[in-house]
């Protein structure tokens, strides 16, 4: 298979393939640097397919054993705490499509959980978390910072692989921008070294952006300690995208125009289309 898709297994080529066509721009741009462990900032329009080219190849590393499980290694954190739950659904649903087809194979698919931490989290959640840990946490930055500051939350963060942080545009210059990028490099103290990955919508001035989520490394030269800034890739993609708008008008009898229930047949309608399309899709 051509493209950045070809870097994948079998199993998620075909599977990806079957189920979204060609990868999206940001995703054929994107998954080079990511598979090959750089850090990577990606902006495209919503709906372009950010957060599934974040993802996929940390989905890919897990189900063929490259990472292994029963530990923690990738951190999603959002800064918008309602749309976490959707990602977590969202997530799931692709990887139990992709342990059925390992099954159907006849190959024994490991057990990736997907767990959601945030300030509406119970506590019994939040303990089963840190008992075991899951392999990949949704979170927010103000939860990282609990975790990190945490005596028993520290001690899920050792064997972290891969760091997503959305929505950057809208915390960079703000407080709670300051917060999570704080927190962010006390978990390098704890996990070492991992790959950041940061998705945007479009955001100015890219490059300062940029810089701003790599950070700085500390090393030794000359036997000085100096801060470093870490290279990152910068996949910037501003393609517009294409909607098709159809106006639609359900049928209203007579006797219905005339009655105080004129509403219900476009109340039918318009959930008959909210059934249809509740999935929301991370592609």
């Amino acid at each position: 298979m051509a493209g950045s898709l070809s870097l994948f297994s079998p199993l998620v080529q075909t599977w990806f393939a079957e189920q979204l066509g060609e990868p999206t721009e940001v995703q054929e741009r994107g998954w080079p640097g990511i598979v090959s462990g750089r850090h990577v900032i990606a902006t495209a329009p919503t709906g372009s397919g950010k957060t599934l080219a974040a993802f996929l190849w940390a989905i890919d590393q897990l189900l063929t054993g490259a990472w292994p499980c029963g530990e923690l290694q990738v951190i999603y954190i959002s800064p918008l705490k309602a749309l976490n739950n959707d990602i977590q659904r969202n997530l799931l649903s692709p990887l139990q499509e992709l342990r059925a087809r390992m099954t159907a194979a006849g190959m024994e698919p490991p057990d990736v959980r997907v767990a959601v931490r945030s300030g509406d989290t119970d506590q019994s959640e939040r303990a089963r978390m840190l008992r075991r840990p899951p392999e990949i946490l949704i979170t927010t930055p103000e939860s990282l910072n609990l975790l990190v500051n945490s005596k028993r939350g520290r001690a899920v963060f050792g064997s972290v692989r891969t760091l997503i942080l959305d929505e950057v545009h809208s915390v960079a210059a703000t407080k709670r921008g300051a917060h999570l990028i704080t927190a962010v490099d006390r978990l390098v103290m704890l996990s070492g070294e991992f790959q950041r990955l940061a998705l945007s919508a479009t955001i100015n001035p890219l490059e300062v952006v940029a810089e701003w989520v790599a950070g700085r490394r500390l090393e030794t030269r000359n036997g000085q300690s100096v801060f470093v800034p870490r290279d990152i890739d910068i996949v910037e993609c501003s393609s517009i995208k294409k909607l098709d708008v159809c106006v639609r008008y359900p049928a209203v009898g007579e006797k219905a125009a005339n009655d105080k229930n004129v509403w219900l047949p476009y109340a039918k309608a318009i959930r008959e289309v909210v059934r249809q399309h509740h999935e929301i899709s991370i592609a």
